[in-house]
């Protein structure tokens, strides 16, 4: 009998080292997959790092591209407002012209005892730019 207990003792331990040489195995076909996975984990991690670097990279030449871009409008919106009281001055002046140029061709015709019709725009235009020949012609007459 103790033959029997010798040889079940020793066939449930050699049953249990065949179950720890499988469970061996098959952690070390998991702990394959592991590193496999860790180098694929590695590989895209350092892909991250580059896109991260480029997209830095882009960000910083967007923003130097819009800093280029606020100056040059800042440049031309003070450019545009100076043209602009430029013109409100010169559009003052020829208001200012034309109301005198109006009393101007007002005085000289003589008083009609008919109401008349409103001055037309562009006989007002042409007396204004044979005015402006006169004192332009005149003013070269005293430079010369």
């Amino acid at each position: 009998m103790s033959y029997q207990y010798g040889y079940l003792i020793e066939t449930m331990v050699s049953i249990l080292l065949l179950l720890t040489i499988l469970y061996c195995v098959r952690l070390n076909k998991q702990l394959r997959l592991l590193k496999a996975d860790e180098q694929t984990l590695r590989a895209t991690i350092s892909e991250l790092i580059t896109a991260t670097e480029i997209a830095e990279r882009a960000i910083a030449g967007l923003k130097a591209t819009m800093r280029e871009g606020e100056q040059s409008l800042a440049g031309r919106l003070q450019r545009a407002e100076t043209l602009s009281a430029d013109i409100e001055r010169q559009l003052s002046a020829g208001e200012e012209l034309l109301t005198r140029l109006m009393r101007i061709v007002g005085a000289a015709k003589p008083p009609v005892r008919e109401p008349t019709a409103a001055l037309d725009p562009r006989s007002v235009a042409a007396a204004a730019q044979a005015f402006a020949e006169r004192a332009t012609a005149r003013v070269r007459g005293l430079a010369a």
